[in-house]
C-alpha cells in the first residue's frame, strides 16, 4: 500500500512539473537546457506512468527555472 502511495506521489510531482513548465510556455528541451540537464530526464520526470525520483538539487533548479517554487512543486494535495 505505502509503496503504491509513494509511486502515485511521484506521478503527481511528475505531472506538476510538466503543468508549471507548459504554464512557462516551455518545452521540455527548453527547460533542460535551463538546469542543466538533458531532455531525456525531463521526458522521464514527467511520464504520466513514470515513478522517477528527482533530488532536491534538481527540483530547486527546475523550479528556478519555471519561476516557481519547490513547494508548489511537490504539493500533491491538490
Amino acid at each position: 500500500m505505502l509503496e503504491s502511495q509513494y509511486k502515485m506521489n511521484l506521478i503527481k510531482i511528475g505531472l506538476k512539473i510538466a503543468y508549471y513548465r507548459k504554464l512557462a510556455g516551455m518545452t521540455q528541451e527548453e527547460l533542460a537546457e535551463a538546469c542543466e540537464l538533458s531532455a531525456g530526464y525531463i521526458s522521464q520526470l514527467e511520464g504520466p506512468g513514470s515513478y522517477f525520483c528527482p533530488s532536491l538539487k534538481t527540483l530547486f533548479k527546475i523550479a528556478e527555472a519555471l519561476g516557481t517554487s519547490v513547494s508548489r512543486l511537490t504539493d500533491i494535495e491538490d
